[in-house]
C-alpha cells in the first residue's frame, strides 16, 4: 500500500510540475494565452501519462512577424540528436556553396610504357564525396531510401543498381587509356583527412572515400523451417569480405537478431566474417549493413576487382608494406597522370540525402571536410572545421552559449530551443534557403518523417529534420530514448510561415517493438508540429 500511495504521489507531482510549466508558458506568451488552442493541443501532448518522466522544450515562432507563438522551457539544453545536422549541413551550404562539387580523381605513377604496360601504381584520390555509390542516377541525381540501408531494418532493401557503379565507370575510363597490365598495385590516397573514426550512430567508420556509405548491404531472411540457416544476400560480392554464415532460423515471434564478429584478416588484407544469430520464422527479410573497418582497402579491393574484370592484371593484390608515402607520390596528381574522373552531383543535392534519411556517415564528416577543404588543416581536421562553424554562426549573431556539438551527426550534442529557432530563422533569410528546406523531411511523406502524422491534416505542410538518441535500458529490458527532436517550418492551414523547435528528452519505450520510439517519442513531436499548422494564432 506505501508503494501505491508513494507512486500516486509521484504521479501527482510530475502531474502538476507539467501543469505550472504549461501555466508558466502561457504567462510569458501572450499570443498563446488566446484561445487558439495551440497550447491546450501542445499541453494534451506533453501531459500523456507515458511521458511523466520525460522533459519537453518547444518553441514556435511565426517567420512572418517575429512573434513568438508558443514556448516552454526554450532556454534550456536538450539532447537534440539528429536535429544537429541542420547545423553542420546549413554550414557546409553556406561556406561551400550549393554549386560545390566533388572531384575523385585516379591516377598513375612510375613509367607507362606505350604498349599499355604501367610500371607503377594506379592511385585513387580521394576527393571526400560521400556518394561514390547507386544514389546516382543517370538525371544526375541522388536516390535514397526513406529508411537509410547504414540503419538497416525490415523497410530497408538497399537501393537499385550496381552499389559500385562509381567504382565501374573510374574502371572503364582506366582501360579506356588502354592499359593491360600494372607491375604495381592499386591505392587508394585517403590523406585529405584522417580515416578509422566510427560515427557514434551506426558505427560507420569515417573516411575520405565513401564507398557504397562505407558498409556492404546484407539483406537477411529466414529460412524455411526452424533451424535452416538464414538467407543472405550481399551487396557488393566482393573478395574484402567473406560471410562465414552461422545465423539460424528461429521460433516464429522470438526476436530478430544479427551479428558480426570482428573478422579473420587475412595476409591480403581480405577478410572473413562469422555471422551469428536467429531470425524468427516468417519474418520479412530486412537489412543488416556491414560497416567496413578499413574503407580504403575496401575501396582499393573492389577497384582491383573491377580492373580485372576489364582483362587489366593487377600484378600485386596485398596491402603495401610499409605504408605508401603518398606525399611522394602527390607531384604524379596532374593532367599528364590522370586515368580518370568522377564529378559529383551538386553539394545541394548531398545536402537533400544527408537531411531526408539523416545520413550521419555524411554528417559526420562534413566538419573534416571543411577543415580540410576551406581551413586548408592537415591536424586537428575535424577542430578546423567546428572553428569554421563557429565563425559562421558567430557572424550570424547567434549566441553560442546555447549550443553545444561534439560531432557533425548529433551523437554528441546540446541544444536549447530557443537557439535553434534563432539559427533556423537566420537561415531562413540565406540566399540558399530554398536549398535548405527542400531537403528538409516532410511531414507524412517522405524521409524520416514518412510515418509521422500520415493522416493529419498537417501532413505534407511541416518540413523538418528529426532527431533521435537512445540507450539500451538493461536493468528494465527497454530503451531510453535520451534525446529526440523535430525542427524545422511550418506552412500553415491559414498560410502563416513559422519556424520551430520541439525536444522531448528520457522516455523510455519497449525493445520488443521496432516502432516504438516511433509511435511514442516521434508520433508526440509530430503533434506539436502538427498543432501550430492547425491551431496557430494569428500573428500578423
Amino acid at each position: 500500500m506505501k508503494s501505491v500511495l508513494w507512486a500516486t504521489r509521484m504521479i501527482s507531482r510530475l502531474t502538476i510540475r507539467y501543469l505550472l510549466s504549461i501555466f508558466a508558458a502561457l504567462l510569458l506568451c501572450p499570443a498563446a494565452r488566446a484561445q487558439d488552442g495551440l497550447a491546450q493541443r501542445i499541453q494534451a501532448v506533453i501531459t500523456d501519462p507515458q511521458f511523466a518522466h520525460s522533459r519537453f522544450g518547444v518553441e514556435i515562432c511565426s517567420l512572418d512577424s517575429g512573434k513568438r507563438l508558443f514556448a516552454l522551457n526554450e532556454k534550456e539544453f536538450f539532447i537534440p540528436g539528429s536535429t544537429t545536422k541542420l547545423l553542420t549541413e546549413g554550414t557546409a551550404l553556406e561556406l561551400l556553396g550549393e554549386d560545390y562539387r566533388f572531384h575523385t580523381r585516379v591516377y598513375w605513377t612510375g613509367k607507362l610504357k606505350s604498349h599499355g604496360a604501367l610500371d607503377g601504381n594506379i592511385v585513387l584520390v580521394a576527393s571526400g564525396d560521400p556518394n561514390l555509390s547507386n544514389r546516382l542516377q543517370p538525371d544526375g541525381t541522388l536516390a535514397f531510401e526513406d529508411e537509410d540501408h547504414s540503419y538497416g531494418g525490415l523497410d530497408s532493401k538497399g537501393l537499385r543498381g550496381d552499389p559500385l557503379l562509381v567504382i565501374n565507370e573510374l574502371a572503364d575510363q582506366i582501360a579506356a587509356k588502354g592499359i593491360h597490365k600494372v607491375k604495381g598495385r592499386v591505392l587508394v590516397d585517403a590523406s585529405l583527412f584522417p580515416e578509422g573514426t566510427r560515427e557514434l550512430g551506426t558505427g560507420v567508420v569515417i573516411s575520405p572515400i565513401v564507398v557504397n556509405d562505407n558498409v556492404i548491404d546484407v539483406v537477411a531472411g529466414p529460412g524455411e523451417k526452424e533451424g535452416d540457416p538464414v538467407k543472405l544476400q550481399i551487396r557488393p560480392e566482393t573478395s574484402y569480405a567473406q560471410f562465414d554464415n552461422h545465423a539460424t532460423t528461429g521460433k516464429a515471434g522470438t526476436k530478430a537478431e544479427i551479428d558480426y564478429d570482428d573478422g579473420a584478416l587475412r595476409p591480403d588484407g581480405t577478410r572473413t566474417i562469422t555471422v551469428t544469430g536467429t531470425l524468427p520464422l516468417g519474418r520479412a527479410p530486412a537489412m543488416y549493413a556491414y560497416a567496413v573497418p578499413e574503407p580504403s582497402r575496401f575501396a582499393a579491393v573492389v577497384l582491383t576487382e573491377a580492373l580485372r574484370k576489364r582483362n587489366i592484371q593487377i600484378l600485386h593484390f596485398d596491402p603495401p608494406a610499409p605504408a605508401v608515402d603518398f606525399k611522394r607520390l602527390a607531384p604524379d596528381y596532374d593532367a599528364a597522370h590522370l586515368l580518370a574522373e568522377h564529378v559529383s552531383p551538386p553539394l545541394a543535392a548531398e545536402i537533400r540525402v544527408t537531411l531526408k534519411v539523416s545520413q550521419n556517415l555524411h554528417a559526420s564528416m562534413t566538419p573534416y571536410l571543411l577543415g580540410a577543404i576551406l581551413a586548408h588543416a592537415t591536424q586537428g581536421i575535424d577542430q578546423a572545421g567546428f572553428d569554421r562553424e563557429r565563425a559562421f554562426l558567430e557572424n550570424a549573431g547567434l549566441d553560442l552559449s546555447s549550443a553545444a556539438q561534439g560531432d557533425g551527426a548529433g551523437g554528441d550534442a546540446f541544444f536549447t530551443p530557443d537557439f535553434m529557432v534563432h539559427y533556423l530563422t537566420f537561415m531562413s533569410k540565406q540566399a540558399n534557403f530554398p536549398v535548405l528546406r527542400r531537403a528538409l523531411p516532410i511531414l507524412g511523406r517522405d524521409g524520416t518523417l514518412a510515418k509521422i502524422q500520415n493522416d493529419s491534416p498537417a501532413a505534407g505542410h511541416v518540413f523538418a529534420k528529426t532527431g533521435t538518441l537512445v540507450e539500451y535500458d538493461a536493468l528494465n529490458k527497454k530503451f531510453m530514448v535520451s534525446g529526440k527532436g523535430l525542427a524545422g517550418f511550418i506552412d500553415t492551414a491559414d498560410g502563416q510561415h513559422l519556424v520551430f523547435a520541439a525536444y522531448l528528452n528520457m522516455v523510455e519505450v519497449p525493445s520488443d517493438d521496432p516502432d516504438a520510439i516511433q509511435e511514442i517519442a516521434g508520433q508526440a513531436l509530430g503533434k506539436i508540429a502538427a498543432a501550430a499548422y492547425e491551431s496557430a494564432p494569428d500573428a500578423q
